[in-house]
C-alpha cells in the first residue's frame, strides 16, 4: 500500500487508526456527503478526508468528514455507513 505523505495518522471511529489529510478550500472541487452528521461537504468548503490505516480498498475506504465532524468523532460517532 502507498503511503501518503501529506497524511497524518490518527486514532478515528471504533478505534482504528486513520490516514487522516486536510482539504484545503481551493482543492475541494466535489460535494460529498459526511459520515459524520449525513450533511453534505460543499464545494469549496475545506475538509478532511480519512481512511482506515490497514485499508487496503483505496479510493474505496476514504470518506470525506467536515473538519468539526472530525474533531468530534469520538463523542458523536458515525452516522451513515457503507456496504
Amino acid at each position: 500500500m502507498r503511503v501518503d505523505p501529506l497524511a497524518r495518522v490518527e486514532p478515528g471511529p471504533g478505534g482504528a487508526d486513520f490516514h487522516v489529510r486536510q482539504i484545503p478550500a481551493a482543492r475541494a472541487a466535489k460535494r460529498y456527503r459526511c459520515p459524520g452528521c449525513d450533511h453534505e461537504i460543499a464545494p469549496s468548503v475545506a475538509h478532511i478526508v480519512a481512511w482506515p490505516e490497514d485499508a487496503f480498498g483505496g479510493a474505496d475506504e476514504r470518506r470525506h468528514w467536515h473538519s468539526g465532524c472530525w474533531r468530534s468523532r469520538r463523542t458523536r460517532g458515525v452516522t451513515r455507513r457503507w456496504s
